[in-house]
């Protein structure tokens, strides 16, 4: 039979077949027996996945999600990745999702997710040993460290990469945060300096590694995903040379080696195996670059189209540098950071409005009831973080950048459950405060020594991971203090 005659008797049977399960999987109210979620499935094997990671701006919740709350409700189920699941853009069973983690839901990191970021990474380990690898995040990014540790690499850094900046410039905004972000998480997780070749190396495997993770997961010649892949054994191998000259160091017993960086601090103190802190290394590479250069990138991006708020932040800024002046004290303190009383309005402001993180995988391992719903154990459940962020019965006008929202300290308090942009409960990102120290200090240094405006329209997208299409294109304007004095 001609190729083109089996076509002809197979594409009606296969279109016949995917109407069947279409309709099949189409319900007002899920079944009698259970009161699952409303919604449909969609269609066989891929569901709805495509319609749901469409790109869309950060600041909404995307056209399906939004059609779907208009059909459904904000709970409803869907055919996610060819598995059965529940989208939540409830608030309150979001939180309840978050804070039953090892009760009734545990994390369901995708497979293409795992095996690009590692089997041991914290974004694919739940229970026990997702606790350890865990605590030993949060122990080298404690208030402690950040203080003394953190706190004047981060400045320096700062410094470092806005000293290059030039008066009436055009550069990508989003490749200079990528950058500062990058040159902190590597020279504290492995004491590898920016600008050296072995860094360099690193960079570009990382940009490539990076690729991959928002592609089709087709491990297949010459596909983002496959050369992923790739670089990930690249970033592995040196990686491993730098735990390798950890451990002789322990060997022979150098003083202070848990001081240096990550890497020194396992090696020296825990029991976990190789390719367990290779993977967190990666993980945290991952998770402390994406996060603070999109924080980053946001607050650049909202400030430029906000000129009270940006003149605020100036005024607040210019203060502090002044008193520091005063009392002939040089670099940022703690106390400084927390004093930062309208930055951390527009942290954030920026954190809500810009919803670095839109949602979260996890899955159902007991059957669960919540309001007048089932949720069957072995479902796939999604709560969509980023709904709470933008729901007005949550924020008045939650589409404005407003950061004097944050100012009301009973307002505050209250909101402060609902932003969920650092995960929560026992899974809350370890680095969420690093996170924010990061942003005020290079704001501070920022706003004072510079004017900024968007050289091509931009805005952020979800892909499902935060970017600006055009790299977020700026032109600098530095300013004279002198002539405004």
């Amino acid at each position: 039979m001609a190729p083109m005659e089996l076509l002809l008797i197979v594409s009606p049977l296969v279109l016949a077949l995917i109407i069947f399960f279409s309709f099949r999987g189409t319900s007002k109210g899920g079944d009698k027996a259970e009161k699952i979620p409303p919604g449909t499935m969609g269609w066989p094997l891929i569901g709805h996945t495509i319609p749901f990671m469409q790109p869309h701006s950060s600041a909404s919740l995307g056209l399906f999600v939004d059609q779907n709350i208009a059909k459904h409700g904000r709970i409803f189920r869907m055919n996610l990745l060819g598995k059965p699941t529940i989208v939540s853009a409830d608030a309150d069973f979001n939180r309840f999702i978050l804070q039953s983690e090892g009760r009734m839901f545990e994390n369901s990191c995708p497979t293409s997710i795992a095996e690009i970021m590692g089997r041991w990474s914290m974004l694919a380990l739940a229970g026990d040993v997702h606790r350890e690898m865990r605590s030993i995040a949060v122990n080298f990014m404690s208030n402690v460290k950040l203080r003394t540790y953190f706190l004047p690499d981060v400045e320096q850094q700062a410094i470092k990469i806005l000293s290059a900046w030039r008066h009436g410039s055009t550069f990508s905004a989003q490749e200079e945060g990528k950058k500062f972000a990058f040159n902190l998480m590597v020279k504290h997780l492995m004491s590898m300096d920016p600008g050296m070749p072995e860094t360099e190396q690193l960079r570009k495997e990382y940009i490539t590694f990076m690729k991959g993770m928002a592609s089709i997961p087709l491990n297949l010649p010459g596909t983002a995903y496959r050369k992923a892949l790739q670089s990930r054994s690249i970033i592995l191998k040196i990686m491993g040379q730098k735990l390798d000259e950890r451990v002789e160091k322990v060997k022979r017993g150098c003083e202070g080696l848990e001081e240096d960086d990550l890497l020194a601090s396992v090696a020296a103190q825990s029991n976990i195996t190789r390719d367990q802190i290779l993977d967190l290394i990666l993980s945290m590479l991952f998770a402390g670059h994406e996060t603070s250069s999109a924080a980053i990138c946001l607050a650049i991006y909202f400030l430029e189209s906000s000129p009270k708020a940006l003149q605020q932040l100036r005024e607040e800024h210019i203060n502090i540098a002044k008193m520091k002046k005063e009392k002939g004290e040089t670099g940022l303190t703690w106390d400084d950071y927390k004093q930062m009383e309208f930055t951390h309005c527009v942290i954030n402001e920026t954190l809500r409005l810009g919803n670095i993180v839109k949602f979260l995988h996890r899955k159902a391992i007991k059957d669960v009831q919540y309001k007048g719903y089932d949720i069957p154990c072995g479902w796939e459940v999604v709560p969509i973080i980023s709904s709470a962020h933008l729901d007005p019965s949550i924020y008045d006008d939650p589409q404005s950048y407003n950061p004097w929202r944050w100012q009301t300290i009973s307002t505050a308090t209250s909101k402060n459950n609902n932003i969920m942009s650092f995960s929560g409960g026992p899974r809350l990102c370890p680095g969420a405060e690093l996170a924010k120290m990061e942003m005020a200090v290079f704001l501070h240094h920022l706003v004072q020594k510079f004017n900024w405006e968007l050289a091509e329209h931009d805005y952020p997208v979800s892909f499902p991971f935060l970017g600006f299409p055009k790299h977020l294109p700026i032109k600098v304007h530095a300013i004279d203090h002198k002539a405004s004095a």
